[in-house]
C-alpha cells in the first residue's frame, strides 16, 4: 500500500508490552495501512512488573514495520500535563494526525480505605486529565470545519468497570467515559466520530489462575478476551463502515456477567 493509499496516521497511547491490548491495537492497525506513533512509557511498566522485555516497543514497532506502514515511538509520561501535547507533535512527523486510540491506564488496586492521595491523584492525572488533554490537542491540529457527514478524525478509548478494590482506577475510567462521549458533540463540526470500548475480562499477564477461571465462569463466549478481539472493534470503528457510531461506550466482552 503506497503512502497515498493509506488511511493516515493514528497516535496510539499504552504500547510498552509486547502482551498488551495496545501491542495488539498497533498491529491490528498497521494491518490496515494507518501509520503510527506509538507511546509507552518504561517506569510505568517497570513499577506494575508484568510480563515484558526492554526491548518490546521496538519489537511491537518493528512487527508493524513488517506490514509496510511507518511507526515512530514517542515515550512519556502522562501524568505529566505537557505530554499529551508532546506525543500528538512527535506522531506529526508522520504526517496529520486523524486517529487516537487511547489504551493507556494507571492500575494499582486500592480500596476506598486503603487509597492515599498521590494514587489517587495521580489515577486522575493519567487516566481523565491526559485522556482530556490528549483529544484536546488531537482536536487542535484538524481542520476546525469539515462538510456535513464526513469524517475528519477517529477517537477510540478504552474503559473498564472494575472498580470494587480498584477505586481510583474504576473512578477514573469513569471520568474517561463522558470526556469521551462529550468528545463526539463537542467536536462535531471537525467530523470527529468518538466512542469508548470496555474490553471485558483479558489476560495480559495480570490474571492468576483463579482469577483467570472465574473470568471463563462468568463469560457466557466460553472464554477470556484477547488483544485481536478488541482490536478488531477498533479496526471497525476506524473504518468507513464503522463511522456511523459515535459517541457510544461499547461492551465487547463476550457476554462477561451478563446474566
Amino acid at each position: 500500500m503506497s503512502k497515498q493509499q493509506r488511511p493516515g496516521v493514528a497516535l496510539v497511547t499504552g504500547v510498552g508490552r509486547r502482551r498488551s491490548i495496545g501491542a495488539g491495537l498497533a498491529v491490528g492497525l498497521a494491518r490496515d495501512g494507518w501509520d503510527l506513533a506509538l507511546n509507552h512509557w518504561t517506569p510505568y511498566d517497570d513499577r506494575i512488573g508484568l510480563e515484558r522485555t526492554p526491548d518490546d516497543p521496538e519489537v511491537i514497532a518493528d512487527e508493524c514495520r513488517a506490514l509496510g506502514v511507518e511507526v515512530v515511538l514517542v515515550p512519556g509520561d502522562l501524568s505529566d500535563p505537557a505530554t499529551p501535547g508532546r506525543l500528538v507533535e512527535g506522531a506529526r512527523r508522520l504526517g496529520p494526525v486523524t486517529g487516537l486510540v487511547l489504551s493507556h491506564c494507571e492500575s494499582v488496586d486500592s480500596s476506598i480505605l486503603t487509597t492515599d492521595l498521590e494514587s489517587w491523584d495521580r489515577h486522575f492525572a493519567v487516566n481523565a486529565r491526559a485522556t482530556w488533554l490528549l483529544i484536546k490537542a488531537f482536536a487542535e491540529q484538524l481542520p476546525p470545519s469539515v462538510e456535513p457527514g464526513r469524517v475528519g478524525g477517529r477517537i477510540v478509548a478504552l474503559t473498564s468497570d472494575h472498580t470494587v478494590h480498584n477505586l481510583p482506577y474504576g473512578a477514573s475510567k469513569g471520568a474517561l467515559d463522558r470526556i469521551v462521549t462529550a468528545a463526539a458533540v463537542e467536536l462535531a463540526d471537525r467530523g470527529v466520530r468518538a466512542n469508548v470500548i470496555n474490553p471485558g475480562p483479558i489476560d495480559t499477564g495480570w490474571m492468576d489462575d483463579a482469577i483467570r477461571a472465574s473470568g471463563i465462569a462468568a463469560t457466557p463466549a466460553g472464554r477470556l478476551g484477547t488483544p485481536s478481539d478488541t482490536a478488531d472493534l477498533v479496526r471497525f470503528l476506524f473504518s468507513n463502515e464503522g463511522s456511523w457510531m459515535n459517541g457510544q461506550v461499547l461492551f465487547s466482552n463476550g457476554g462477561f456477567n451478563a446474566g
